[in-house]
């Protein structure tokens, strides 16, 4: 039980940031999967480069102009993106951190929550 209710936040948080990246960029990743562990949420996003940003990161100017804009996005929706988790999983997020990949096109972001989600859910499920 406390799998399937993982399974699920899993695929909710997953399904919220396909929709937001396709707000923000006009198009979602390839292939969005989250990861509940202990306190942290992890949402690793494959195929997130838009047809311009894979040209522009075949140069070095234009891999660090790819990571410069991909990094002022999240700052500027770094509450939205905080807000998702938060209204997913029920707890606070206390620090978040995030990267994009510019060789193999993939994105990461990590958040750090106020309680360990993991062990909750599976202590629900017990009683």
């Amino acid at each position: 039980m406390a799998q399937t209710t993982k399974n699920r936040l899993e695929a909710e948080i997953s399904e919220s940031y396909i929709k937001l990246q396709r707000e923000i960029l006009g198009r979602g990743p390839q292939e969005t999967k989250t990861y509940i562990i202990r306190d942290m949420v992890i949402v690793r996003m494959k195929g997130v480069l838009t047809h311009e940003e894979t040209h522009l990161v075949q140069s070095e100017k234009g891999k660090q102009l790819v990571k410069a804009m991909r990094r002022i996005l999240r700052e500027q929706y770094s509450q939205d993106t905080e807000g998702i988790i938060s209204r997913i999983t029920g707890c606070q997020v206390i620090s978040s951190h995030s990267d994009v990949s510019t060789k193999i096109g993939e994105q990461v972001e990590l958040f750090i929550l106020d309680l360990d989600l993991e062990k909750k859910l599976k202590e629900k499920t017990e009683q």
